[in-house]
């Protein structure tokens, strides 16, 4: 599932590639991944003889804001892309739900194979108090020390699960939450609350440590993940613990272990990560 770097990597590049370019139409494909109140002729009503004014990001969402109306928010789900047409890889989609064309020739499109993305269009009041509902931002001032370590104890789930709900956190997924608890030499199943000063302290540095660095190299491709020019993110051979299991840990070589807490897959060096 795209997290905040693969998010944050096609915002930066549709910011250099639409802005200021006009919505001329939208075709929808597949209405399925419109939000609530959504038709394919609402949202081209909604849209169209609109210029985009800016690109940015949200949590895992890419958000784009018109002039004098509408917020697109596009949360990729688990295997959404946003790619322009222009892109020479743009011809290997086959499965593109929605295509918003653009003036002076080409378009953007969202393409998903499972179709479990949406996209939402809000106006900018309605967009502001949903955002209320996201956490802190990882990479911003606000996310300090002391922020992580006042939230965390407000809480006993386990560390890992905590940094994935994204009313505390925003944009941390599986991915870069287990990395960031390797970084952090803290087991991903280790109650929130129990966490010290000192040890949040590390595992503020190691989140925006991790997702600093998957920004430098476009993300993390496992599978699906591709940028807004259509190709693969590279920070899948820098991982350090997601789905090594076996693998030597690259720290004390002792094998990466797996677990899995509420449903979901946990990567952990059982030397380096003690539980307390």
């Amino acid at each position: 599932m795209p997290e905040l770097p693969e998010a944050e990597t096609i915002a930066r590049d549709l910011r250099r590639r639409v802005v200021g370019r006009k919505v001329t139409g939208v075709k929808v494909t597949h209405a399925d991944v419109l939000g609530a109140g959504l038709t394919s002729k609402s949202i081209s009503e909604r849209l169209a003889g609109r210029r985009i004014a800016e690109v940015g990001r949200r949590a895992k969402n890419v958000v784009l804001r018109f002039e004098d109306g509408p917020v697109v928010v596009v949360n990729l789900g688990m295997t959404g892309r946003l790619v322009v047409s222009e892109a020479p890889k743009a011809s290997e989609l086959r499965h593109v739900a929605v295509r918003f064309d653009l003036d002076h020739g080409g378009a953007l499109l969202y393409d998903d194979v499972r179709r479990f993305g949406r996209i939402d269009v809000y106006a900018p009041e309605t967009w502001e108090e949903k955002q209320r509902e996201l956490g802190v931002e990882p990479l911003s001032e606000e996310f300090t020390p002391e922020r992580l370590h006042e939230l965390t104890q407000r809480s006993r789930s386990p560390i890992r699960n905590w940094l994935l709900d994204q009313r505390r956190v925003a944009g941390v997924g599986n991915i870069y939450a287990n990395e960031a608890l390797f970084r952090a030499r803290i087991h991903p199943a280790r109650p929130a609350n129990t966490l010290s000063r000192s040890e949040a302290t590390r595992l503020r540095d190691a989140i925006r440590d991790v997702l600093t660095e998957a920004i430098k190299v476009r993300g993390t491709t496992l599978r699906d993940y591709r940028d807004a020019n259509g190709e693969t993110g590279g920070f899948e051979p820098l991982l350090r613990v997601y789905g090594r299991e076996g693998r030597p840990c690259p720290v004390c070589g002792t094998p990466i272990e797996r677990t899995v807490i509420g449903n979901r897959s946990a990567f952990y060096c059982p030397h380096c990560q003690k539980k307390k």
